[in-house]
């Protein structure tokens, strides 16, 4: 959903490839000096705090596909990119380039999830402000955030008639249309999104719980318009990791 928040804010996006839809971007090879910025997430479950619990269940976990960032930020050789991850993660290593990051929670954005996500705003040269705007009131009892595997938030009360289906089953989430509406709802998505996809129910979730929620994304897209307008170096010298977070608001 991040590439919505972004056309929404003018930016014209090309999608790169998706394993959803058969692709893979371990084989994608952008062409130099055509594309003024990259945004997107490698995937998040390698930087996760949860990692080590899931491991020693037995499951696996998605690779760590930072260096395909970076990877791609080489050939690519883009005036700036925007990247999201988890907290936990680490700073890409991107040569030539000046990085910013900052912590922002979805509920301090207007949106209705305490989802807690770290971006990177990363320039050529001279480092740019880059600043993500919180409202000043927001609710103070976000729901939880929307899980890819489908994971109940806050408030999800599931059928009598979904919990028999489901007896002596592994659970691993309430993969149902009317949580498929619900998730919509809390990652602020409009009610059709995806409603004509060929994905499945849980193909559908997994989209929507691995995105940006919307009013975190047009937050993060306000804010790049902002520094890229400004165009100029901010004050003191560049960190990677600057002293504070840009979103100053009670988690």
């Amino acid at each position: 959903m991040l590439d919505m928040a972004f056309e929404e804010a003018g930016f014209c996006v090309v999608r790169g490839p998706d394993l959803l839809w058969g692709g893979d971007v371990c084989r994608f090879h952008p062409p130099a000096g055509r594309f003024d910025g990259i945004i997107g997430g490698d995937p998040c479950p390698a930087h996760s705090r949860l990692r080590f619990f899931v491991e020693s269940n037995g499951l696996s976990i998605a690779a760590d596909l930072s260096s395909e960032y970076e990877r791609i930020l080489a050939e690519a050789e883009p005036r700036w990119f925007l990247r999201e991850n988890v907290p936990g993660a680490k700073a890409l290593a991107a040569p030539g380039y000046t990085q910013s990051c900052s912590l922002v929670r979805d509920v301090w954005c207007g949106g209705a999830t305490r989802r807690l996500r770290r971006f990177w705003f990363g320039t050529r040269g001279i480092a740019h402000r880059f600043q993500i705007v919180g409202e000043a009131l927001h609710r103070p009892d976000p729901d939880n955030a929307v899980l890819a595997s489908g994971g109940a938030p806050d408030g999800w009360k599931p059928t009598a008639r979904h919990l028999a289906t489901r007896k002596g089953k592994s659970v691993t989430g309430f993969k149902t249309a009317a949580f498929l509406k619900k998730a919509r709802r809390l990652q602020g998505l409009p009610e059709q999104f995806l409603e004509k996809s060929p994905l499945t129910v849980a193909g559908k979730i997994k989209v929507i719980g691995n995105g940006v929620p919307l009013p975190m994304g047009r937050a993060v897209a306000l804010a790049v318009v902002a520094a890229l307008q400004a165009d100029r170096p901010s004050e003191g010298p560049a960190r990677s990791e600057p002293a504070g977070d840009s979103v100053r608001a009670q988690p």
